[in-house]
């Protein structure tokens, strides 16, 4: 979503936003048409239902954040660093306030409430994230970079779990820094060099 060329590509950007601020039932097509500057009617133009709004998003989100991962694996070999490229990207983003947390990891803690083609968008996300992670971790077990005291999935999960529970930390006491303090540990653990 980094071009805002399309009205479509302004309404995705507007209802993230507005998900980052107050959730999925924080936000109505009124909000998203002031924020744009459009009439009502032109959202439904676009996207007939919020949930399809919300659905379409999520499914850009993965398909970014899939692009991103290719990316990342094209240009960093080893899966220690990948893991701390990875924190950094988070870091940045918290800091820069540009992506202060994962659209997705916020609409997981609505999941029983969300419409179930908005839930099983948000499920995909992990899912995807999940299976990249443990071949991250899968790689650094076979080749010493890493070391895991679980099974590398339930290595994943936890590395998943700690990412998002620094955001959560760091937008709790409102100091992006801490999003880093949070994951240094885990990093740290995992580095095949700690002691």
């Amino acid at each position: 979503m980094s071009k805002l060329s399309t009205t479509s590509d302004k309404i995705l950007a507007a209802a993230s936003s507005l998900i980052l601020s107050g959730g999925y039932n924080g936000f109505s097509f009124a909000d998203i048409a002031e924020v744009v500057g459009i009439r009502k009617a032109s959202i439904f133009h676009h996207f007939p239902t919020k949930a399809d709004l919300v659905r379409t998003l999520v499914s850009r989100y993965r398909e970014d954040a899939q692009a991103g991962v290719a990316a990342l694996e094209l240009n960093v070999p080893e899966p220690r660093q990948i893991l701390k490229v990875y924190a950094d990207h988070w870091a940045e983003c918290i800091e820069d306030a540009s992506r202060p947390f994962c659209v997705c990891a916020l609409l997981a803690s609505e999941l029983p409430s969300l419409p179930h083609e908005v839930a099983t968008e948000v499920t995909a996300f992990f899912r995807f994230l999940s299976m990249w992670l443990t071949s991250v971790m899968e790689r650094g077990a076979q080749d010493g970079t890493l070391r895991l005291t679980s099974a590398p999935d339930a290595e994943a999960e936890a590395f998943m779990a700690c990412v998002h529970g620094a955001m959560l930390s760091a937008r709790a006491y409102r100091q992006p820094a801490v999003f880093s303090t949070v994951l240094g540990p885990t990093l740290d653990r995992l580095s095949s060099t700690a002691v």
